[in-house]
């Protein structure tokens, strides 16, 4: 999608809410930010079935994790990844929610995720959360939440330093962006705990990285993680 496209889909955003968040079309009654269709459709990864996955891989040799999925793909400029874009950047934060909840539903097909103990979003520095109104990490657990019957732990992990934007960046300079952002309020309320880590998109993982480190210190601690999306680069 050029840069015309996505002017023209975000005006229209503005004034027919009511319209398919990745196709643009009319959205009929039942419907709710995605059409059934692009539902349908949604390139859904089952990463979840797959335990060597294209995700889980990103981590060997880096992090000791249970297990790690995705909800579905995206290309870049592919219908999907409006769907992240209007959730981010919009202000859709109910769509995270709803496609959480989809994505629950996934994740109960797997023993391993759903023996999880407690979800935990990875958390946005106070004054990006303040600019941007909500973190969209959160919502999207919230939905996870209710299907899976687990708490949310939106307090234990938080990020200490404010840093830029990791759109741009290569694996290595995202992993120096996020190496000393993170840390545990209280340590001890994960121990022999196996918590759920959750975001948006993963492309190289370091943020996700980062969080697992202060986690798996804490003993007994198991570690999993789930974004809604893979960004397939």
């Amino acid at each position: 999608m050029n840069h015309l496209e996505q002017g023209i889909s975000d005006f229209l955003s503005l004034f027919f809410p009511e319209l398919c968040v990745t196709c643009g079309k009319r959205l009929i009654s039942q419907e709710k930010f995605v059409c059934f269709d692009c539902w349908h459709d949604i390139p859904a990864t089952n990463f979840h079935l797959k335990p060597d996955n294209k995700v889980a891989q990103l981590f060997w040799g880096r992090v000791d994790l249970a297990a790690a999925t995705a909800y579905f793909s995206y290309k870049k400029g592919s219908k999907y990844q409006q769907l992240i874009h209007f959730l981010k950047y919009k202000g859709l934060k109910e769509l995270g929610y709803e496609t959480g909840k989809k994505f629950g539903y996934q994740l109960l097909e797997s023993p391993g995720f759903a023996e999880i103990d407690v979800l935990m979003p990875v958390p946005l520095h106070p004054k990006k959360k303040k600019k941007r109104g909500y973190n969209q990490s959160e919502w999207i657990a919230n939905g996870i939440a209710e299907v899976l019957k687990k708490p949310v732990d939106t307090k234990t992990l938080h990020r200490k330093v404010f840093t830029s934007t990791q759109t741009k960046r290569n694996r290595y300079e995202r992993w120096q962006n996020v190496e000393q952002v993170f840390g545990l309020v209280d340590p001890k309320s994960v121990e022999n705990k196996h918590v759920l880590l959750i975001d948006d998109v993963v492309t190289t993982g370091a943020t996700l990285e980062a969080c697992a480190i202060h986690l798996l210190k804490q003993p007994g601690t198991k570690v999993s993680i789930a974004t809604l999306a893979y960004a397939d680069i």
